[in-house]
This record gives structure tokens, sequence and C-alpha cells, in this order.
């Protein structure tokens, strides 16, 4: 799994700071997310699905890295983000 971000269009809501301190952060200067870990842990997985999930602006994408073991598959998006939203068109 890795995390993606597109600062561009993040707003500084804090939403993925609040749900997944370990992975997120908030740059001093301007506010906007700053990813921690862009390779999340097992352990941390789930929060990382749950920022992603949580961000206004969906700026935060998952996805599957390839050949991983574990349980996580490999190959493709896994979660919402960049264009991932559900307002988004297909």
């Amino acid at each position: 799994m890795q995390i993606r971000i597109d600062r561009t269009r993040c707003r500084g809501a804090g939403q993925c700071v609040l749900s997944a301190p370990g992975l997120f952060d908030q740059s001093e200067e301007d506010g906007m997310v700053v990813v921690l870990e862009s390779t999340p842990p097992p352990e941390l997985r789930d929060a990382a699905r749950r920022a992603a999930a949580l961000c206004p602006n969906s700026v935060i994408r998952i996805v599957k890295s390839e050949g991983t073991a574990d349980g996580d598959e490999g190959g493709g998006d896994e979660g919402r983000g960049e264009g991932g939203g559900p307002d988004a068109e297909r």
C-alpha cells in the first residue's frame, strides 16, 4: 500500500491528521498535508483508508503496491482520493 497526495487540492482541513496522526501532519508554513509515512505498516493501513475517505477534497489516494504480501493485493487504486470521490466524474 502506498499513500499518494495531491497538495494542490489540499485546503488544510486537517481531517487526515485527526484520523491518522502517525501517517499525516500539516505543514507549519501553509497548513497543507504532509505525508509522514508513504508506505504505512499493516497496523496503520485502516487509518490510511479512513483518512482518504474523510478528506473533504479527495487529496489522499491509496494505491496498492505491486507484489505485496500479508493480505494486500497487488496493483490498482485502493481508496478514495484524486478523482475517486463519490462526486467524481467517471
